[in-house]
């Protein structure tokens, strides 16, 4: 198991409300972001910002973990390339996410097989992990019928800030579950090799 990265500090765009957050020295700091707040020059005066409002500096973390979509194309642009930027010049570590994954954190060696389901721009997309939460099925657009046909008895993980987007017939699932998306799982995806470290780049989805 690796466990280099404590102290990070997250970049999450890929929707509406984006969010920053920090972990250090086992204290929390979070802040959501506007969408509006989210285009790259802005985006970079709103992190320093919010370093400089809890009196941290870049020296207090060791590692950048970004968000890699699903999502706003722009949004993932943008904090990709801040991200990329800020690891450059501050010789941080940078790892990447998905929200696919991070929606199965909590479920680690829990369940044989977990799938990933997700509702952006009106569309559905899924994808497979076994219980290392290593992918099985490749992230892809389904149908609500093919949803409530060949996963009505699968484990299925939504996230909770999204599920008002869900239809009712998918939230009577018996075996749905609702996350609550929590940035400490980060670190436990990082600590089990399972952020991507090469390659970083937007996942976007049609």
């Amino acid at each position: 198991m690796n466990t280099y990265i404590m102290n990070f500090f997250s970049i999450d765009c890929s929707t509406n409300l984006g969010s920053l957050f920090i972990k250090t020295k086992n204290k929390t700091f979070s802040k959501i972001l506007q969408s509006d707040k989210l285009n790259n020059d802005l985006l970079m005066k709103q992190i320093l910002d919010f370093f400089e409002e809890n009196n941290l500096k870049f020296e207090d973390i060791s590692g950048i973990l970004v968000n890699q979509g699903p999502g706003h194309f722009s949004g993932l642009r943008g904090s990709l390339a801040t991200a990329k930027g800020i690891s450059i010049a501050k010789n941080l570590n940078l790892f990447g996410y998905n929200t696919f994954i991070w929606l199965c954190a909590k479920f680690f060696n829990k369940e044989d097989s977990i799938f990933s389901l997700i509702k952006f721009r009106d569309k559905y997309f899924i994808k497979g992990f076994d219980k290392k939460l290593k992918s099985v099925l490749a992230a892809e657009q389904i149908s609500e019928d093919k949803v409530l046909e060949i996963y009505k008895k699968k484990f299925i993980v939504i996230p909770k800030n999204g599920s008002n987007n869900f239809s009712s017939k998918v939230l009577k699932l018996s075996n749905l579950n609702i996350v609550d998306l929590d940035h400490n799982d980060l670190e436990f995806l990082q600590l089990n090799g399972l952020l991507d470290k090469k390659l970083i780049k937007p996942l976007y989805l049609s």
